[in-house]
Order: C-alpha cells, then sequence, then structure tokens
C-alpha cells in the first residue's frame, strides 16, 4: 500500500516541487494551495487532514515575503505560527510524521562561522521570528517532526534570485549585485530528495538542508553568468546601497551537522547544483 502524503504551498516552487518528486517516487500525493486549503483556517485544515489521514505532512506554505511582512507583521504571523499551529496539531491528530520547513532566516547573521541545528536563534524581522515561532509550534504541538531550514533557494518553479538574474542579464549590459551577504544557494530538487531521505526514518529533530558551500550573492549571480555565458558587467554593492524594510542576515552559512550525524547524504555543492538547473 502507498503511503498518502499531505503537501501545503502545494503551488509555491518547493511544493511543486515535492508534489513532482514525491508522486514519481510511488506516493498518494494530495497537494493543496491556498485556494483549496487555507492553513489559517483552523477547522478546515483539521477537516482536510482527517478526511485524507496521511502518513506525512510536508508543510511548505508560508508567508514568505520578507520586507511586506515589516508592514503586515499580523499577517505573517497568522500564516506563519497560527497556520503551523493548525497543521501541526491536525497532523499530531492523525499520527502523521510532520515535515515544517523553516529558514536561516531564524539567525541574526553575526556569526563568523557556519551555523549548526544548536546554535541559538535570534532573528532580525517579522519573517524569521513568525517562521520561529512556527518552529516553537510544531515543538510544541507535535512528537514526531522533522524541522528543515533551508535558504537561497531556487528551481523550475516560481520566480527566484536565478531567474530574475537570467531575466536581467538579456536586458541590461551592468548589473550591481549585494556582495556582503553570504548564504547558502538551494536548488528545490536537492531539497526536496533530503526530505524524502528524511521522512522515510524515524530521526526527528531539526536539520539544516541547502546545497553545500556557500557565496555572496555577488559570487552566486557571477556563477550564473558564467555557465549560461551571458556577457553582462557585474558590479559588486553593499547592503546599504539597496535600502530594504527587512534587515537580512549578513552571514547565513548553514553547517549540515544532523545530516551528517544521523547519517544521511548531504546535498552536493551549489556549483553542481547549479549547473545541474540551467543545464535542465
Amino acid at each position: 500500500m502507498s503511503q498518502k502524503v499531505l503537501i501545503t504551498g502545494a503551488n509555491g516552487q518547493l511544493g511543486k516541487e515535492l508534489v513532482e518528486l514525491f508522486t514519481e517516487k510511488g506516493f498518494e500525493v494530495y497537494g493543496f494551495g491556498r485556494d483549496k486549503m487555507d492553513i489559517t483556517n483552523q477547522a478546515q485544515v483539521e477537516e482536510i487532514i482527517s478526511a485524507v489521514k496521511p502518513n506525512i505532512v510536508l508543510h511548505s506554505a508560508a508567508h514568505t515575503k520578507v520586507d511586506l511582512a515589516e508592514s503586515e507583521p499580523e499577517q505573517a504571523y497568522l500564516i506563519n505560527a497560527y497556520g503551523t499551529r493548525n497543521v501541526a496539531v491536525a497532523a499530531e491528530a492523525v499520527g502523521a510524521k510532520l515535515v515544517y520547513v523553516s529558514t536561516d532566516y531564524v539567525f541574526d547573521g553575526t556569526n563568523d562561522e557556519p551555523y549548526n541545528e544548536f546554535s541559538p536563534t535570534s532573528p532580525l524581522g517579522v519573517y524569521g521570528k513568525s517562521k520561529l515561532a512556527g518552529e516553537q509550534f510544531v515543538r510544541d504541538l507535535h512528537s514526531r517532526f522533522f524541522i528543515v531550514r533551508t535558504s537561497w533557494v531556487y528551481g523550475k518553479h516560481g520566480n527566484n534570485f536565478v531567474k530574475t538574474m537570467l531575466k536581467l542579464g538579456k536586458e541590461k549590459e551592468e548589473l550591481s549585485v549585494v556582495a556582503d551577504q553570504i548564504g547558502c544557494p538551494t536548488y528545490t530538487l536537492d531539497l526536496a530528495n533530503s526530505i524524502l531521505a528524511l521522512v522515510d526514518t524515524r530521526k526527528y529533530g531539526v536539520y539544516h538542508i541547502s546545497n553545500g558551500g556557500s557565496c555572496s550573492w555577488y559570487e552566486f549571480a557571477k556563477a550564473i553568468f558564467e555557465e549560461t555565458q551571458i556577457n553582462v558587467k557585474l558590479k559588486p554593492c553593499t547592503t546599504e546601497d539597496f535600502p530594504r524594510p527587512a534587515a537580512r542576515p549578513a552571514y547565513s552559512v548553514f553547517k549540515h551537522m544532523s545530516l551528517k550525524m544521523n547519517g544521511f547524504e548531504e546535498p552536493r555543492h551549489w556549483k553542481s547544483g547549479l549547473r545541474h538547473f540551467l543545464t535542465q
């Protein structure tokens, strides 16, 4: 009998990737976007999850507009904290394993070495704080969870940095890209495969999942243009040159300690992931 998996945020860039991968691997997949299941509506969430009775719930729905969250904090908390509570409570009630997709924004970026899963959290903005509140609800209300923190996500679905650079590279001769924020790019296909490996086990806990290595946004852009042979003049700039409503962590590099210690394979280097994405 195939396992049932319910996916929230199924229309998002990671959600679509999860729907495709889990379907391909023979799971019975139930994907829900906001139009079919509003995670902020507790009665609706409980009704759907109790009807489907999934073995696994992959919770990728979120309020991800980092700058907008600063001006609408209640909306961010409603979705990322209480929405996550609703999913956690309903998943626990049917005995499903739960994966909650979180973020590198739970850290303030003041570290000078990679963050492991036990590093103290201290988010800078509303987005990070609301995602951390979601983590806390998962810990408090669910007994079999995987909290998966990820960063700098891109893939074939939705809008992301790689697609933006490819578009701008064709339109402009010169581009300025921030060079003083360092992090780990994450290819949705590699992230989805790591999640697939996790849910097959009972090795619950917090995991940092990104591609290997780290870079600045400027170095990331440079690699994108080198791989695609797009000729564009790239200029490094600072975060201060591009003021945004929400503060970003200056350094949010992950150490994949939980993956390593629990015997999981670490995702490939970010440059290999990027190459695979661009050739697909």
